[in-house]
């Protein structure tokens, strides 16, 4: 299904049928994607008196209680409440879902043991229009993403002055294939969320941050229309599904 889609400024040409998921499906137990110590998902059948929410086990249907931590358990959306005292809950503060968004890989630079998303490398990105949204694959890109352990195994991350300068560049919404934007253990100082964010100056409630993607070789890079899809929890991070349609000419 061809849909004509004005943004902002714009308007584009996007395929509906062709639908490019980069989200990671969620598993109980310890085949999913995992960071930050947290605890395995868990789905178990709801149980009361007689009743068992599973039909394998008897039960006249099926009724999980899942047990999740949005920020540690696979692909989630966050606003700034990640790191603030006051609450910015996900589903008051987040209201547009359709953006324009742009695709690019780039292969971490290393620093004394670290791997880093520098200034020097969104710099390097020969096409300077930058989009609402910025979607950004690491390399290498195997699919084992999809279920790896990052507790301890200090992660690639973004540096607080790329994180700045997509701010000033106009990035509102910035999804990548990692646990966080920030170094896994860099003593709570959070500086890339800060900086992206504008907090504590002039936090940006309407702007996210979307961790652990998994972007497919089959995304090429390039300009897409980006439906950013997540629960209405009351809370800073929801589980999320982020959908990318490819703009046709």
């Amino acid at each position: 299904m061809i849909a004509h889609i004005e943004l902002p400024g714009k308007k584009i040409k996007v395929n509906l049928s062709k639908p490019i998921d980069l989200s990671i499906p969620i598993h109980p137990g310890n085949e999913n994607v995992n960071a930050f110590y947290i605890a395995p998902v868990t789905m178990e059948p709801f149980r009361a008196g007689g009743f068992v929410g599973d039909i394998n086990q008897g039960g006249s249907c099926n009724v999980n209680t899942i047990v999740i931590n949005p920020h540690g358990n696979g692909t989630h959306t966050e606003t700034v409440g990640h790191i603030t005292k006051e609450k910015y809950p996900i589903y008051k503060n987040i209201t547009q879902f359709f953006f324009e968004a742009r695709i690019i890989t780039l292969l971490p630079e290393e620093k004394i043991g670290d791997r880093i998303i520098t200034l020097d490398l969104l710099r390097k990105v020969s096409d300077q229009n930058w989009t609402e949204a910025l979607i950004i694959r690491t390399l290498p890109n195997d699919a084992s993403k999809c279920t790896r352990q990052y507790s301890g195994t200090n992660p690639p991350y973004m540096d607080a002055d790329a994180a700045l300068f997509l701010r000033e560049a106009g990035v509102k919404h910035l999804l990548l294939d990692l646990p966080s934007i920030d170094r896994e253990d860099d003593g709570g100082k959070l500086s890339a969320h800060h900086a992206f964010w504008n907090y504590p100056a002039a936090p940006r409630a309407d702007c996210t941050i979307s961790e652990l993607i998994y972007v497919p070789d089959s995304a090429k890079d390039g300009y897409y229309l980006l439906n950013l899809q997540f629960a209405s929890f009351d809370n800073d991070a929801s589980p999320s599904k982020p959908v990318v349609f490819f703009i046709e000419d």
